[in-house]
């Protein structure tokens, strides 16, 4: 059954919790898209980790499933609703980041929230033509003019077109095209990520950071992921078993668990 916490911006938000009150705290931060009715991987992930000894938490991010919220997302109000999950595990917690939840993991630990740790799984971080700050104005130009079906193109413009193509033929395009909404907060973040050298934007990230690809990964990943292993001193690199941007439950879930343990 869903549970719910209040951000300190006013923003209800749903959420699911695994393991015992009192262990080590994870808040799974999903990218563009997912929310935990569609997304099992992280679900059992979040089931699997807390059999190892963590409590874990899995929320809907703003505007998607349980998660409902009218308005501008932004990164701001984001980051609230992470402070709030965090709040429902004790208080601190590791991030676990899926693609661009990566970037706003990054933001939510550079704003001081209270983070053990992150764990990041293929962020897109400086793989956008022209950079992120274009892409950002590119997108915002779209999603605040209405037009939601070209923010969501606009927003897949640098994946691989094979994912923009299945989706538009997928019967729930209607419903992706909604989605688009909850993207500013993701736009917003990756834009940040390169507004600065790297050094310097993650000069900040002191805690443990386990970045992370899949065995089977895209292009680029493995380049940004090295990337980020260099601009973080905390940072360590770590290919995990996992394909098409997703990871594999269970390796996953150990790795997870092995880093939020004291």
């Amino acid at each position: 059954m869903t549970d719910y916490s209040q951000s300190s911006a006013g923003d209800r938000i749903g959420f699911d919790r695994y393991g015992a009150d009192g262990a080590p705290g994870v808040v799974f931060v999903a990218g563009a898209g997912p929310f935990r009715a569609m997304d099992t991987t992280t679900t059992e992930t979040a089931r699997l980790a807390a059999e190892q000894g963590v409590q874990t938490l899995v929320y809907d991010r703003l505007g998607r499933g349980d998660s409902q919220a009218e308005g501008d997302l932004t990164l701001d109000r984001e980051l609230a609703a992470i402070a709030a999950a965090i709040d429902e595990v004790g208080g601190s917690a590791v991030l676990v980041g899926h693609s661009s939840g990566c970037s706003i993991a990054l933001a939510a630990a550079d704003a001081g929230l209270p983070v053990t740790a992150l764990a990041l799984w293929e962020a897109p971080i400086g793989q956008f033509e022209g950079g992120a700050a274009t892409f950002e104005a590119d997108f915002l130009r779209h999603l605040d003019a209405g037009d939601w079906e070209a923010a969501q193109k606009e927003y897949m413009r640098d994946m691989p077109p094979e994912f923009l193509e299945g989706a538009m033929q997928d019967p729930s395009w209607s419903q992706i095209v909604l989605g688009s909404r909850t993207y500013r907060a993701d736009a917003r973040s990756l834009a940040w990520a390169e507004e600065l050298p790297a050094a310097e934007r993650f000069a900040g990230i002191t805690v443990p950071v386990l970045v992370m690809v899949g065995a089977q990964t895209f292009p680029g990943m493995t380049e940004t992921a090295e990337a980020l292993q260099a601009a973080i001193p905390s940072a360590v690199f770590r290919v995990v078993p996992g394909a098409m941007h997703d990871w594999a439950a269970g390796p996953m879930a150990t790795a997870i668990a092995e880093l939020a343990r004291p």
